[in-house]
């Protein structure tokens, strides 16, 4: 459920029409919705809470980054999953404690472990054994002790998108399952480390859930593993990944069926337990909103050109994900075409022969379920500007990011000496 719905022929968000904002701001433009955004938080926490004694949980923030976004989630006892220096710093800006942050990734440079190490965030999952032992030294030598998980890649395949599985073998996330009781042995003996627990994530945008509860079966394996061998195993990750509809009247596992394989797949591990939702918490909660430029003959059908593109929305070119979009002030006719963006590549293709609200030009229309994985991958490609981002909380709303025009890009940018003249 969401908070965009018709109200008297005109889509809304809660209690403000799209279009308002479109006129005041300007398109394209993102806009999410307050009320979606807590009650998403509400029905994942609950659901997990009725069912397991002891949780934890860290929002992903790279779905969404946005620090209103985060902030309104801190107000639901959020922490914060965050995989750069820069997500760790908006985190605490937003007023996430640092003990309730976990950084993950593959990839923290030296840099990053030592800002995260002097912030006191809550856990580091490590991703390797290497990682491990750098961080120790960095720690060791600030007499500090940082509090870890090794993150463990068990071969499960989340049976997603190639390019948002991170569980198989061949993925470059943790360390081989077969291998993670000797590598988290020796971490567990250095000085400047405190390894508390394990971490597994297997993938994102997850719509059969029992790939999760074989990963997470093989985790509690090795914990018992761990914990016959004399070391201390309290905190579980099991990350996050649950998908959610991106069609009208698609069916997925929610919450309440998530909650309830993770009970049984963790029955008697007496731990605290550990999730980084991300798209399940955002990604209905934002739409992203476009003006028609033009409606172009095509051979088969035609091309309705707007003024989002590629730039502003990735996942139809990176991922061919589909997006429904709807007009926002709708005739009740409908019209088959190509939906496509401005900018020169055959790539900025949000659909293909789809049925879709009939619209002209200057109409607005809206690509839904934007929320999660939408402004983050937004850039700058063909020199556009870089979207704004709204929030709406009943009949009042704000920019919550504003638009970064070319010309803001191109005073960060020099011409050398050597090239002037």
């Amino acid at each position: 459920m969401d908070h965009f719905e018709l109200n008297n022929g005109v889509l809304h968000a809660e209690g403000v029409p799209l279009d308002r904002i479109a006129a005041e701001v300007g398109t394209p433009v993102y806009v999410y919705s307050r009320a979606t955004l807590t009650r998403h938080a509400r029905v994942f926490r609950d659901a997990l809470a009725a069912v397991l004694p002891h949780i934890h949980l860290a929002f992903a923030v790279k779905s969404n980054p946005n620090l209103a976004v985060l902030r309104v989630l801190k107000a639901e006892g959020y922490g914060a999953d965050v995989v750069s220096e820069g997500e760790m710093n908006r985190a605490l800006a937003a007023g996430i404690p640092a003990a309730d942050i976990v950084f993950s990734g593959v990839g923290k440079s030296r840099r990053e472990l030592t800002a995260a190490v002097h912030a006191g965030i809550g856990q580091f999952n490590l991703e390797s054994e290497e990682e491990g032992v750098e961080l120790a030294a960095i720690a060791a030598a600030l007499g500090k002790t940082a509090v870890c998980a090794l993150r463990v890649n068990p071969n499960v395949d989340a049976k997603t998108h190639a390019k948002i599985s991170t569980g198989k073998a061949d993925n470059k996330f943790g360390v081989a399952y077969d291998r993670a009781a000797d590598i988290y042995a020796r971490l567990s003996g250095l000085e400047g480390l405190s390894m508390r627990g394990l971490a597994v994530h297997i993938g994102s945008q997850i719509t059969d859930l029992e790939p999760s509860r074989q990963a997470f079966v093989k985790m509690g394996e090795l914990m018992r593993e761990l914990r016959a061998a004399g070391y201390t195993v309290s905190h579980m990750d099991l990350g996050g990944g649950l998908g959610v509809p991106y069609k009208v009247g698609e069916q997925l596992p929610g919450p309440d069926d998530y909650a309830a394989m993770v009970a049984d797949a963790t029955k008697g591990w007496d731990a605290t337990i550990m999730f980084e939702p991300g798209r399940v918490i955002t990604g209905n909660s934002g739409v992203l909103i476009t003006e028609v430029i033009r409606v172009k003959q095509g051979v088969n059908a035609p091309f309705v050109v707007v003024d989002a593109a590629m730039n502003d929305l990735a996942r139809p070119a990176m991922y061919d994900a589909w997006h429904d979009f709807v007009a926002v002030r709708p005739t009740g006719e409908s019209m088959v075409a190509n939906i496509v963006g401005p900018i020169c590549e055959s790539s900025d293709t949000f659909a293909m022969g789809r049925t879709i609200d009939a619209v002209k030009a200057g109409d607005l229309g809206v690509f839904r379920t934007a929320g999660a994985y939408g402004a983050t991958m937004a850039n700058t490609y063909n020199s556009r500007p870089l979207v704004p981002e709204v929030m709406v909380d009943g009949d009042r709303w704000a920019v919550v990011a504003e638009r970064i025009e070319p010309e803001t890009v191109l005073a960060a940018e020099r011409i050398p000496d050597w090239l002037a003249g």
